[in-house]
């Protein structure tokens, strides 16, 4: 009587304890991975409301919510004394981002402008 019991109360245990990050996910979350050597001090991605602060070299921010957003946005990056700047032309045949965990890793570049790479988590 004690085997079927236990064995019962593993299954729901192990059940409990393989649930994921993104099983009830429903939001598009977007971090930021800093491939510098000097510290993000503040890196402002697509508008004001997403905003990410000190972000140590070769560090990954936390994750922000959007409503919307794309594989690659308008990012300002302010860190070694300096204001570094991705600014796309337009999103025309881009499609939105589904919901889900993204990261953009970010390269700030001597000439002042900001090099992205996607990545889907």
């Amino acid at each position: 009587m004690k085997r079927p019991i236990l064995a019962l109360l593993m299954i729901i245990l192990l059940s409990l304890g393989c649930t994921d990050r993104d099983d009830e996910l429903d939001t598009i979350q977007i971090r930021v991975k800093n491939n510098n050597d000097f510290v993000y001090q503040r890196v402002t991605v697509g508008g004001a409301e997403n905003v990410y602060e000190n972000i140590g070299p070769g560090d990954y921010s936390e994750y922000l919510i959007y409503d919307q957003a794309y594989r690659y946005a308008s990012i300002n990056i302010e860190g070694n004394g300096q204001t570094y700047t991705l600014q796309p032309i337009d999103f025309v045949g881009e499609t939105p981002l589904g919901i889900g965990f993204y990261t953009y890793e970010l390269t700030a570049n001597e000439s002042g402008t900001v090099d992205l790479d996607f990545i889907i988590e």
